[in-house]
């Protein structure tokens, strides 16, 4: 299942977001969803629409350097995990993956450790299109292909 889609603007990242959010089951642990495209593209926008329609309140901030920044929601637990900066696939460890199987791991910069596409249930790949943006939603997984067409279009 893949949904393609046009985002003319920030506020169709945020309705895509937050319709991502909508359609996500009860349960999320051990979820994994990739977002993947370039500089500027949308994932960090993506990532805090989401959080804000699960309920959290305060600010996102982008997890550049913290790498990992954790949201305890009422019935949700979501990391939102930048990977720039991982060197190795190894580096995972160093961040606590495992630790992270209780809840949802929003993942930016996949491509920096290829492996984990083997692992995902959701790729969302962002990209530039004229003067607006693009996102093409991929299910990975059973779950992932079921999720999928649980979002709600634009």
């Amino acid at each position: 299942m893949t949904l393609d889609l046009s985002l003319g603007d920030r506020s169709d990242t945020d309705r895509l977001g937050a319709a991502m959010a909508r359609a996500l089951p009860e349960s999320v642990a051990g979820w994994i969803v990739l977002l993947q495209g370039e500089l500027g593209s949308g994932k960090s926008t993506l990532a805090r629409a989401m959080l804000r329609t699960l309920g959290h309140t305060g600010t996102v901030p982008s997890p550049t350097y913290t790498l990992v920044e954790p949201y305890q929601l009422s019935k949700k637990t979501i990391y939102h995990v930048d990977l720039y900066r991982i060197v190795n696939p190894e580096d995972l460890d160093f961040l606590g993956w495992s630790d992270m199987e209780d809840g949802l791991r929003l993942i930016e910069w996949p491509e920096r450790v290829p492996d984990l596409a083997g692992q995902a249930d959701v790729l969302v790949e962002l990209r530039y299109a004229g003067n607006g943006r693009a996102a093409e939603l991929t299910g990975l997984t059973d779950r992932g292909r079921k999720y999928c067409a649980r979002v709600t279009p634009l």
